[in-house]
């Protein structure tokens, strides 16, 4: 795997690591720097009295370093990787020192250890029927859960909003614990999104009604589960909190190959885990797919679909009533620049795109947008999205704004973002044939 800087941006676990990581990208600070198709490793100096050894697998990526840091990968990691990607000359082929084999040898036996087919059960009948037993145990704590939250619901609609901002962080923490303890960790999310809306500011009710629909179309939905179609069936499990393995999707799921044009990505954070979430659209059939990454706070996220190029690959995705979320299980080629992001030609074409989505599904929270020749514009504080007809898509709050008038400059652009049904997040942006990634976080 060839590196980018931008691959290497995206594994610091922090904006003040990856900084710090470009500051060890200095040649001067390294002996002994090497590299092979699998890996890379050098002696980088720093403040201890002899020089930290660090090595890094390009293949998973993973990382060794003999500074005491507990980010990982660590600044002298990173700073190998920057290295390698903007100066690749200045890292020689070679053949591995003994402390870089010693640990790739590690990882290869674990990586087979791992590998090696599980024995199989020594009752399989009464394993299915354990798992089975499992399954209905998880069932019914769910259907129990839904009936006591669209009691609760009842509760907070009968007894209106306006006294809900002043409602102590309680009222909304114990029904969305209670999902969690019925094994519905999607429900707990939607009771959850529910607490910060009445300090929202103006419209709050409005956008706090809308989630409670949501909500309500989801709980009477389970109760006739039995009666939906597999995909919508499929779509509300997921809302829910059921999961698909890996393994499930990349067997039973439908696959699509075709050349993939990875067109933005943003990262957001709560109080355990990092969510990376990668936006592609097949060339020819201009069909959208959302990649999903997960990493703890301090690992590093998937790098390898890079904002800004395409590459040709094979893309499985889960089962829904709208398949968006889709797993890359090949890819035959070197990624390239983008030529282009394609998109709708003015507002009402992306906002009809956006409604049939909705249609497909009516919990979609944020939906791929994309929408060509539009002029970032301010008005009343705010930044907008103006077409050639004067019509206008808001941007949410946050500098994307900002930064699309700068890469604008006054002159038509195409956007590539985040729906939500009221705002644009602004992912990226193609302006004078060159292709810009906005920085989205949270």
């Amino acid at each position: 795997m060839r590196w980018t800087v931008e691959q290497v941006a995206a594994l610091a676990p922090d904006a003040a690591a990856g900084r710090a990581g470009q500051a060890q990208a200095d040649v001067r600070r390294w002996t002994g720097l090497g590299q092979t198709d699998a890996a890379a490793w050098g002696e980088c100096r720093g403040s201890a009295a002899q020089p930290y050894r660090t090595c890094a697998d390009l293949g998973d990526p993973a990382y060794r370093c003999t500074c005491p840091s507990r980010k990982l990968p660590c600044k002298h990691a990173l700073g190998l990787l920057f290295l390698l990607a903007a100066q690749p000359g200045a890292v020689a082929p070679g053949d591995p020192p003994d402390w870089v084999q010693e640990w790739l040898a590690r990882r290869a036996e674990r990586a087979e250890r791992a590998a090696r087919p599980a024995s199989p059960p020594a009752d399989p009948a009464a394993a299915a029927e354990d798992q089975a037993r499992r399954a209905r145990r998880r069932e019914g704590r769910v259907a129990a859960g839904v009936d006591e939250l669209r009691l609760w619901l009842g509760d907070l609609v009968r007894g209106g909003m306006a006294e809900l901002p002043t409602r102590p962080r309680q009222f909304w923490t114990q029904p969305a614990a209670r999902m969690v303890d019925a094994q519905a960790p999607g429900l707990a999310r939607l009771v959850g999104e529910l607490a910060g809306i009445p300090h929202s500011g103006p419209g709050w009710p409005e956008r706090l009604l809308t989630r409670i629909g949501r909500l309500h179309l989801a709980l009477e939905g389970y109760r006739r589960i039995d009666s939906l179609p597999e995909p919508l069936r499929a779509e509300l499990r997921t809302v829910v909190g059921f999961t698909e393995t890996r393994e499930s999707v990349v067997t039973g799921g439908e696959h699509l190959a075709g050349r993939w044009l990875v067109l933005g990505r943003s990262v957001h954070e709560d109080e355990r885990l990092r969510v990376q979430r990668t936006w592609l659209q097949e060339a020819g059939s201009g069909r959208p797919a959302l990649v999903l990454d997960f990493a703890a706070l301090q690992q590093p996220l998937d790098p390898s679909l890079v904002p800004g190029t395409s590459l040709r690959a094979e893309l499985a995705f889960y089962p829904a009533s709208l398949p968006l979320r889709a797993l890359v299980v090949d890819r035959d080629d070197e990624p390239v620049p983008l030529d282009g992001i394609p998109g709708a030609p003015d507002a009402g074409a992306a906002l009809r795109g956006f409604a049939a989505a909705l249609a497909a599904n009516p919990w979609l929270d944020r939906a791929p947008m994309a929408i060509r020749g539009v002029v970032p514009v301010s008005e009343d504080g705010a930044v907008a999205l103006a077409d050639a007809s004067g019509a206008r898509l808001p941007l949410a709050p946050g500098p994307a704004g900002l930064v699309l008038q700068a890469v604008s400059g006054g002159h038509p652009i195409d956007v590539f973002g985040e729906w939500d049904g009221g705002a644009l997040t602004p992912l990226s942006a193609w302006a004078d044939g060159e292709f810009s990634a906005v920085e989205a976080s949270g």
